[in-house]
């Protein structure tokens, strides 16, 4: 599996890859080599980090997949009910500015 970069990883992100990369560092040391669970160590954590890395992929394309549906709902819903948005992005506004007066 490909390790690719985006413009928009988050920093949890990219500590977990710093983390991970210091982790294969210290097991791809040749002094380690003469130790045999030291080969399924490192086998059993790149199994782990593709399953780890394709498991947010999925849930970072599920979670924007829902943030575009809700966003083409509201669009919609805006076309065909104006007034009602109309109404409500108004009374939202009276709301704040009565709070605000208030102060």
């Amino acid at each position: 599996m490909t390790t690719e970069s985006s413009p928009s990883v988050s920093p949890t992100q990219s500590e977990l890859e710093r983390l991970v990369g210091d982790l294969r560092g210290l097991l791809s040391n040749k002094d380690l080599d003469s130790i045999p669970q030291i080969k399924q160590l490192r086998q059993r954590l790149d199994d782990g980090i593709d399953t780890v890395r394709d498991a947010t992929v999925r849930a970072a394309q599920e979670a924007a997949a829902q943030a575009r549906d809700a966003a083409r709902a509201a669009d919609r819903y805006a076309h065909d009910e104006p007034w009602r948005v109309a109404a409500a992005a108004g009374a939202v506004g009276a709301l704040v500015g009565f709070l605000l007066a208030r102060r």
